[in-house]
């Protein structure tokens, strides 16, 4: 047996079940619920509801009038790190400020940063195990039936592509979820502190630092078309990331005191009733 059948699952499995076994270990360590988790992933989906239609519109307008090869790729990898940075960074922080406006701890910005970056895996490793089915239809498919003349030695060519791939490679989808997640984690942490402490230029440092990752993978990528370099690098930006994510720990706020519960009333003296007697009808009569 094939043991690309084995890994491309797997590649595939491994992106959706890492974001959820993490989700699990911060809910129960922080004795948090999966709400701000859920309210992460659904800002990663917001993000990109304003960021793929940037993208397409600006950077098909630049592929029209830049005519300078070596001047684009430097040009497009950083506009794409700014543009990732400038939508993600300010969808974490709106919603920060108008919907999870009770999440305003180091915890809650793990937790929330953890959503985020699951919610990104969890689509792409739902694509992945989509390929993964196709291709296995594919293969055992006479491809004259389904595809047209014209594009038939370019759907053979991928399907062979895909099943000669290397086994570690056929991995690295899941290897790079595992180094990118953190970086949402630490993101958030940055995005939080704007809260924290009041301090809005965190978010303008995790707007840079979302830029100089991406920045950083488009460029190693496009230039030296090196998987195992591009994973290295993002590597060591994510170990980076997890250095300040643990830099910037800092304790929980405090709770809130609870008002001490009210003494009971005293319940009111009963009024014992005074037998009529001529001696009392007497006394109560003013002099």
């Amino acid at each position: 047996m094939n043991i690309l059948y084995i890994t491309h699952f797997l590649n595939g499995f491994l992106m959706i079940a890492m974001p959820v076994a993490l989700g699990f270990y911060f809910t129960r360590r922080f004795r948090l619920g999966w709400k701000l988790w859920f309210i992460g992933g659904a800002t990663f989906i917001l993000s990109q509801v304003g960021h793929i239609p940037f993208n397409y519109v600006f950077f098909g307008y630049l592929q029209r009038t830049l005519f300078l090869p070596e001047i684009e790729t430097v040009l497009y990898a950083v506009l794409a790190g700014l543009s990732a940075g400038v939508f993600e960074e300010g969808a974490r922080y709106l919603v920060l400020r108008f919907w999870a406006k009770d999440a305003r701890s180091y915890r809650k910005g793990l937790l929330f940063g953890a959503g985020h970056g699951g919610a990104e895996a969890i689509i792409l490793g739902v694509l992945v195990l989509a390929t993964y089915a196709g291709m296995i239809v594919m293969q055992g498919t006479d491809l004259t039936t389904v595809l047209p003349a014209d594009q038939l030695e370019l759907g053979q060519q991928q399907i062979a592509a895909y099943w000669s791939t290397p086994w570690y490679l056929s991995l690295f989808g899941a290897l790079e979820r595992l180094f990118t997640i953190p970086v949402h984690i630490g993101l958030a942490v940055l995005v939080m502190r704007a809260f924290t402490h009041r301090q809005w230029w965190w978010v303008g440092l995790a707007v840079l630092w979302h830029a100089v990752l991406d920045t950083t993978a488009v460029l190693v990528q496009q230039t030296l078309g090196n998987y195992y370099v591009t994973e290295a690098a993002i590597g060591i930006l994510s170990l980076i990331t997890i250095g300040f994510i643990f830099a910037l720990r800092e304790p929980e706020p405090p709770a809130e005191p609870e008002s001490p519960p009210l003494p009971p009333t005293p319940a009111a003296d009963i009024v014992q009733p005074v037998e009529e007697t001529d001696e009392n009808i007497e006394s109560t009569k003013f002099g």
